[in-house]
């Protein structure tokens, strides 16, 4: 026979805080080179507890925001989201206590959500349930912001136009074109992106590399 539980929430909490045990930093980020708590580990240790006296946690997302950020030298393109989640601990006679947590994360496919709401509910049950810690728990995965390209003016990009159509051998081209790479994308008042201008260019020196390596 299955025991009926009356009792209210704030009891039942304080008796799965009693019985949850300090939750290991298990899980490894090596990138940055520290410890944390994952999802996985926070659950496993709660959901005995919670499931012994009959609390469920209801999510309920109350505000979402969605952008992309290039991180790293590559500039890699992320999704990044940022969310507001709300979370109610219900006991078996229907009462509930509620806490509310923010978080955010980023993936390059379509996984930022799906991360996001995985760190809010960690951090929802190490607060509301007090989990033992000694130090910050960051998140899995950490990146590093590109810093902001400044665009080159309409002047600038003609300047180096003239300078990419004057140079006269491989090598040189090779060191502008890599002096100049997060420029490549921008259009040139004819419709040509630099990135094309400079391919062109290697197209025309490429005979006159030939013919010297033949002489040679």
């Amino acid at each position: 026979m299955t025991e009926i539980i009356n009792e209210p929430i704030t009891v039942l909490l304080n008796k799965v805080m009693k019985e949850v045990q300090p939750v290991a930093k298990t899980d490894r980020n090596v990138a940055q080179n520290f410890n944390f708590r994952g999802i996985d580990a926070v659950v496993n240790a709660v959901s005995p507890a919670l499931k012994k006296y009959g609390v469920i946690v209801i999510p309920n997302v109350i505000s979402y925001d969605y952008s992309s950020v290039e991180v790293g030298i590559k500039r890699t393109q992320m999704g990044h989201a940022r969310l507001t989640v709300e979370y109610s601990f219900y006991g078996p006679m229907g009462d509930c206590l509620t806490t509310c947590v923010a978080s955010e994360a980023m993936d390059s496919g379509d996984k930022a959500t799906a991360k996001a709401m995985s760190v809010a509910f960690r951090i929802a049950l190490l607060q509301a349930l007090a989990l033992p810690t000694d130090e910050a728990d960051p998140d899995h995965d950490t990146y590093e912001r590109s810093a902001p390209v400044k665009l080159l003016t309409d002047e600038e990009l003609d300047q180096l136009s003239l300078e990419v159509n004057s140079i006269q051998t491989v090598e040189k081209l090779r060191e502008v074109y890599a002096n100049n790479k997060l420029y490549l994308a921008q259009t040139l008042i004819d419709g040509t992106t630099l990135d094309a201008l400079f391919k062109t260019r290697a197209i025309k020196l490429a005979p006159v590399k030939e013919a010297v390596s033949s002489d040679a």
